[in-house]
């Protein structure tokens, strides 16, 4: 049994010293492992019951089974330590993604594309060397199972009274012991239940250290509380429960036992501040990051396109800017929703495949007479896209080996960016449809596993990086990094290369440049900053800017924001007075106090996270921030995750197209 915690122990060592980069005082490092030794037996606990009951009592009764004994016992631990080794190669390649542990983000995978889980596990992180390596680990296991097997042991017989009463009482009193050994085990070393180790329980001189707190709760306890953690209770309530938990954002003319609370939520233009567009394009670039673009960081130059499209002083950005949700799924569909999709999959749900909610952002520009059309890098497979996407109002919607072909290069993904944005561009510059319209395009080259022909496609490494040359020439010889940063600079050009080439073919057009999420994107492990993890803000905000030729930084006076903003925002910005819109949110034409979201919250001095509970400075940095524990806006965020689950469960209400 006691290789189950050692090899837990040896997956802690091997992931602190992947991740963590700078000397661990010693005090520090051996609470780390014993309260994880102690946690991790919530699991490793039942290896010494299932022995117990499938191999040591059956033996005690059977003694025919004794010849077989050793070998059943060395055949289930092992193969409990195969399932320790899958985990712990799983919750790297997770941590390396989302600088996190196992999270509920890990239940959103079931419709993701699963060749491209394979293109990322063999290209981005060895794959073919992983599962070489499950032979090896699996025989080091069965020789260690069978060293300890063969350790000199004492007989159960010269111990235990011969026969008798003596020897029943013996037997019962062994049994019993053992039962209760498992459960101060299983426990942590307690066998009172209210004191077994979890996360809140983690001693704080651990807990001040991010990386230190994640590595000590084990691979099997992080799945577990990651898969016990529903992503929204909201689908689950009953409507008096929903009507209580939406009071927070009810606007007051909402009667108290109304049946469809979005219509309540209308609002009326004040009338246009730029002249109408004729073409609207809204640009979602995967994986396209804020902290690129912060100053801190310009010397490594991997944001130069948008740095220049921003200099513009027609372009207003912003520089804190909240995602609609941690994952490319959640961002897009709240975006096109016009609510936050909250982790419950609209696009795969059925039932908004057959109708839809009257928010949603195609609809309302199809109110001002603009056509809509649906540009995607990828195949519209991925997320059900070709179900949704018609069904939330697109006029058209074209995907990126459609248009480009099926011998086009691409990823598991979709298209190389350049060449589906410029097969994009070419069919806008060669459409003859009258009207005004919108053009909604999606990327997908920012991605794991990185493995495109980047130098091919203009990146050079000391070049881009010219500000900083050692951290270049370090970069330069660890490949993976090098080919992320590649990634960056390219899926940037391409994005910016079309936006000029659409500001210049119609110089009256509207550009809105966001990002989808965030990532891992800067090498902290290089002395980019003077810290080695993401700040919260680095860690979840996302891009955007938008132009306009008559478009001046004091129309969008706010200094935060969020994807939701973005539609009550241009719908401002456009539409006529007192044209009617629906949105549970304000637009940026006006100044915000505070952002909320189902995943984060920020004010203009603060950001906070909801799943971890922590806070820091809104600042721009490269130096380290204080944490605190701070959680506000929670009534808000409920709220609003209890509208999308309204219509999860009132699928009725959607209006059918």
């Amino acid at each position: 049994m006691l290789l189950a915690p050692l090899a837990c122990a040896v997956f802690r060592a091997i992931f602190l010293w992947r991740y963590h980069t700078h000397a661990i005082p010693r005090r520090q490092l051996l609470t780390c492992f014993r309260y994880g030794f102690w946690w991790g037996m919530d699991f490793n606990a039942y290896v010494f019951l299932i022995l117990l009951l499938c191999v040591s009592l059956p033996t005690a009764i059977f003694p025919s089974v004794r010849p077989f004994a050793d070998g059943l016992r060395c055949a289930l631990v092992t193969a409990y330590l195969g399932i320790l080794y899958l985990a712990f190669i799983s919750k790297m390649i997770f941590y390396d993604h989302f600088h996190d542990t196992f999270n509920a983000t890990i239940r959103l995978g079931i419709h993701a594309d699963k060749k491209n889980f394979a293109d990322i596990f063999f290209h981005q992180h060895h794959g073919g060397l992983v599962l070489l390596g499950v032979p090896v680990y699996l025989a080091i296991c069965v020789l260690a199972a069978r060293a300890l097997l063969m350790l000199p042991h004492l007989p159960y017989d010269m111990i235990a009274p011969p026969d008798g009463t003596a020897r029943i009482a013996c037997n019962v009193l062994c049994f019993v012991g053992a039962i209760v050994l498992f459960y101060w085990l299983r426990y942590g070393g307690t066998l009172n239940h209210r004191k077994k180790p979890e996360w809140d329980e983690v001693p704080p001189l651990v807990k001040e250290d991010a990386v230190l707190a994640k590595a000590t709760v084990d691979d099997l306890i992080a799945l577990e509380l990651a898969w016990k953690k529903r992503v929204s209770d909201a689908a689950r309530h009953s409507d008096d429960e929903a009507r209580r938990y939406l009071a927070p954002i009810l606007p007051e003319i909402c009667p108290p036992r109304t049946d469809n609370p979005l219509p309540f939520f209308q609002q009326l233009t004040a009338g246009p501040r730029i002249a109408r567009p004729s073409h609207i394009f809204f640009l979602l670039g995967e994986s396209h990051a804020q902290a690129p673009l912060d100053s801190v960081y310009h010397h490594l130059g991997l944001v130069e396109a948008s740095l220049h499209f921003r200099a513009n002083p027609h372009t207003v950005s912003f520089p804190h800017f909240l995602s609609a949700g941690m994952i490319s799924q959640p961002s897009l569909v709240s975006l096109l929703s016009g609510i936050y999709d909250a982790d419950m999959e609209l696009n795969e749900n059925v039932s908004f495949w057959e109708g839809c909610l009257p928010s949603t952002l195609p609809i309302q520009l199809n109110k001002l007479g603009y056509r809509t059309e649906f540009w995607y890098g990828g195949g519209l497979n991925w997320g059900s896209l070709d179900h949704f996407v018609p069904k939330i109002g697109f006029d058209a919607w074209h995907a990126g080996p459609e248009i480009c072909g099926e011998d086009a290069p691409q990823t598991w993904l979709g298209v190389y960016d350049h060449i589906f944005l410029e097969e994009a561009a070419a069919r806008i510059e060669a459409s003859t449809e009258d009207g005004p319209v919108f053009h909604f395009l999606y990327t997908t080259s920012n991605h794991g596993p990185y493995n495109m022909p980047y130098e091919k496609y203009g990146f050079d490494l000391s070049r881009v990086m010219r500000d900083a040359p050692e951290v270049a020439a370090r970069i330069a010889r660890d490949k993976k990094v090098s080919r992320r940063m590649a990634s960056i600079w390219y899926a940037d050009q391409a994005l910016i290369r079309f936006a000029e080439r659409m500001k210049k073919d119609f110089p009256d057009s509207l550009i809105i440049i966001t990002g989808d999420h965030s990532f891992g994107a800067l090498p902290y492990e290089y002395d980019v900053a003077k810290r080695r993890e993401p700040t919260i803000r680095e860690a979840v905000l996302t891009s955007f800017a938008m132009y306009h030729r008559e478009l001046t930084p004091d129309m969008l006076p706010s200094r935060i924001g969020g994807h939701m903003n973005i539609l009550p925002t241009l719908l401002e910005l456009i539409a006529p007075q007192g044209f009617s819109y629906l949105s549970p949110f304000a637009p940026l034409t006006q100044p915000l106090s505070h952002v909320v979201t189902p995943y984060c919250w920020e004010t203009e001095d603060t950001i906070g996270d909801f799943r971890s509970g922590e806070a820091q400075p809104l600042k721009i940095t490269d130096g380290p921030l204080p944490t605190e524990h701070l959680v506000r806006f929670q009534e808000e965020r409920d709220a609003l995750c209890e509208l999308t689950g309204w219509y999860v469960r009132h699928p009725e209400l959607l209006e059918q197209r």
